[in-house]
């Protein structure tokens, strides 16, 4: 009897977990997202995962609003900078934001719990609280 499929990642959760890792990586080396991610694309077998595509969007999206982003969550962290943020988290916090402002087809509520369940799968106890109280301020700013 053949085993039945195992359950799958979401796609666009798979996107985002491959932008956190660039996202990551850069944030640590001090170096230019978009050249990470030239890096990282080319060493991903062909033929390359159709959600590939969302998370290049992501970086460089990331990447070309990256000082608006970051003016954002360091205003609403409260008590916290983003240099003593988790580097997982202050990059999740990055992707969240840039598809609250700027992904039209994807409702606010999805990106943050899906910034909030990659943070509990990937960073502190604290992180998924912090993140989903940062992220529903910015979110509400948003929406004004």
């Amino acid at each position: 009897m053949a085993e039945g499929p195992k359950q799958q990642m979401p796609a666009r959760r798979k996107a985002r977990k491959r932008a956190l890792d660039v996202l990551f990586e850069a944030d640590l080396r001090d170096r230019p997202p978009v050249e990470v991610l030239a890096g990282y694309v080319e060493r991903i077998e062909k033929p390359r995962p159709d959600h590939l595509g969302y998370a290049v969007g992501l970086v460089e999206g990331v990447a070309g609003h990256l000082d608006r982003i970051d003016e954002l969550i360091a205003s609403y962290a409260e008590g916290w900078t983003l240099d003593r943020m988790p580097v997982v988290d202050r990059n999740l916090a990055r992707i969240a934001v840039y598809e609250l402002l700027y992904v039209d087809e994807i409702d606010d509520a999805v990106a943050i719990s899906e910034a909030v369940e990659l943070a509990r799968q990937m960073s502190t106890d604290d992180s998924p609280r912090f993140l989903n109280g940062l992220l529903g301020r910015i979110a509400e700013y948003a929406t004004r």
